[in-house]
């Protein structure tokens, strides 16, 4: 950012006060709420009362191309006139300073142990003044009631009225702006005795003097500073708080046209959510849908750039990068979310056919949203037979060569065009395509589902019409969802241990295939040969019939009934290679025996 996008100077708390009652400042609505406790207020309230240095405020100008929502202080009720300044660091600071001071009533807050307390702020004149008193010491926070009571409900301090408080000497931080008429009446109170003057006199000078000649040193952005700036800056300088996501930051900018986001984002996210049939769809984030119109946005603005003869070295790129999305406006979002939502739901649609049914087993969440994008733009183009082999084959790629599980966004922006010119005939194929690759020894790393692959190997099978090994019903469908299904062990892992089978080997992906909870309850921990055994008896199937049971799950049916895990492991490794092969579109070494 240049030097000249900023100004920094100094302004007193008086005027800043000032300026946040009558609505001059306020905040941005991104900001969350205000939350410091009675013990953060109060050491606010002694630094300054002791001319101490508390930090910078920064602002930002309005009036510029960037806007956001705005709304008061929290306290300060309606507003006299349009913000001026918002207020991008120091909200706490200056909430807490306007409820202590300016408010007019008790200030809600917590206290150390997170309880909610209500009350108001004092500062004990005596102490105050008092060399070696700690300031913070000085500071009483009394009830609401203004009525200090022991544990018995006694009174043991009263200041419900001006006259209890100038006896009391505890001074109200609701007057230290003019305090004047409060001091008028403290010395009156008490007769204008010559140590109460004198008292007054040094809490005048020591303390309500400094709070009247404090000046915070304020940095304010020039109204002409870019959205994306404008909220870089704020994460810099908000660093202990929860970092604000891009959905929170554009809900504010937009809002300033009049357009809830939120509201927007639960009604169409509704359409998905709670059916069964999309359920796959299930994790899709308010980020995950605003990255995917701004693949859309970048794009059609790009094509636009190229269509009306621009130069293609300057042309807009296609992207969904953080600052991508933060310049997104409420017309890109408009014109695009409608196809967003369609293509979400084609996607679903398409993750069905591939066998991929729901989030626990969807191998890469990030996937979906270039594959979102890529449908929208194919439009009906997608319903081709050469279009869904280029998607799919470009989803199998992406999965089991593992293409998605690092920095994302760049591959999202370029597989976008890459695969949509391909589904439409193009010759080159998408880098993601060419890149990919499957080494025969990954098959024997595969042991969770914290692996994309792993994942996309057990939907493999599914495709295969993989059929449970008790009932004789393909699992697919209704059955995945009615039955239970997951992966199990085939070997059981209690055999596999029994006979010395290195973990490593057994917890494989090459030892395991979908099955019913209820199967693979009757598996136990038995022998393959014991357990077919059983199931062929309890299921009244003969051995040829459970033979064809197996085959579909790519297992060798004599080497179970052989107990033989190493030609097992073997056969069947070469199995799963080539249906990794065959969905990537590409040759697979077979492993070496």
């Amino acid at each position: 950012m240049a030097v000249d996008t900023f100004n920094s100077t100094k302004e007193f708390l008086a005027e800043l006060l000032r300026r946040v009652t009558d609505g001059r400042i306020q905040l941005p609505d991104f900001q969350r709420g205000w939350v410091w406790s009675q013990e953060g207020i109060a050491s606010l309230l002694a630094s300054i009362s002791q001319g101490y240095p508390v930090g910078t405020l920064m602002f930002l100008g309005t009036g510029g191309e960037t806007r956001f929502k705005e709304r008061p202080v929290e306290g300060v009720g309606e507003v006299d006139k349009g913000a001026e300044t918002l207020i991008l660091d120091g909200q706490q600071r200056m909430t807490s300073l306007y409820q202590a001071i300016c408010l007019g009533e008790a200030v809600h807050t917590r206290d150390d142990r997170g309880r909610r307390v209500s009350g108001w702020f004092y500062l004990d004149i005596e102490a105050a003044v008092t060399p070696g008193v700690d300031r913070e010491q000085a500071i009483r926070f009394l009830p609401k009631d203004r009525i200090v009571r022991n544990f018995r409900k006694e009174v043991v301090l009263d200041c419900s009225t001006p006259e209890k408080e100038y006896a009391a000497g505890l001074f109200p931080l609701g007057q230290i702006m003019d305090a004047s008429d409060w001091a008028d009446g403290f010395r009156e109170h008490h007769d204008y005795a010559k140590p109460k003057l004198e008292l007054w006199k040094r809490f005048d000078k020591e303390v309500v003097d400094r709070f009247e000649k404090y000046q915070f040193p304020i940095i304010e952005l020039d109204k002409a500073t870019p959205r994306e700036a404008v909220c870089q800056v704020f994460e810099k300088v908000n660093t202990g708080g929860e970092p604000l996501t891009v959905f929170e930051l554009l809900t504010a900018t937009f809002a300033a046209d009049e357009f809830e986001l939120r509201a927007d984002w639960a009604e169409r996210h509704q359409v998905w959510s709670d059916n069964p049939m999309y359920r796959v769809l299930w994790d899709v984030r308010d980020t995950d849908f605003l990255q995917i119109v701004t693949l859309l946005a970048t794009q059609s603005r790009r094509h636009r750039w190229l269509d009306g003869g621009g130069d293609p070295l300057h042309a807009p790129r296609v992207g969904c990068r953080r600052s991508e999305m933060l310049r997104l406006s409420l017309e890109d979002y408009l014109e695009w979310a409608d196809k967003a939502v369609e293509a979400l739901l084609a996607t679903a649609r398409f993750l069905y056919s591939q066998c991929v049914y729901d989030t626990k087993f969807l191998p890469y969440g990030t996937q979906i949203i270039p594959l979102a994008a890529i449908f929208a733009t194919l439009a009906e183009d997608a319903e081709s037979h050469a279009a869904r082999k280029a998607v799919s084959r470009w989803f199998w790629c992406g999965i089991l060569g593992e293409m998605y599980g690092g920095s994302t966004e760049s591959r999202f922006a370029r597989d976008l065009p890459d695969v949509v010119t391909w589904a439409k005939g193009g010759d080159a194929q998408p880098r993601t395509v060419e890149e990919a690759q499957f080494t025969p020894g990954r098959l024997d790393t595969l042991r969770t589902r914290n692996s994309a692959a792993y994942k996309g190997i057990y939907a493999l099978l599914l495709q295969c019409d993989v059929i449970d090994l008790r009932t004789g019903d393909k699992i697919k469908e209704n059955t995945y969802f009615d039955h239970a299904v997951d992966i199990h062990h085939i070997f059981p892992q209690k055999w596999c241990e029994t006979q010395g089978v290195a973990r490593e080997w057994y917890d494989s992906i090459v030892n395991k295939t979908p099955l019913s909870a209820k199967t693979n309850r009757s598996i136990g921990g038995h022998a393959p040969s014991k357990y077919l055994e059983r199931l062929e008896s309890a299921t009244k199937v003969t051995a040829e019939e459970m033979d064809t049971f197996l085959k579909p799950h790519q297992i060798a049916p004599e080497s179970l009934r052989q107990d033989d895990f190493d030609a097992f492991y073997e056969a069947r490794s070469a199995a799963l290679l080539d249906l990794v092969a065959d969905a990537m579109g590409k040759p697979v070494t077979q492993a070496e025996g």
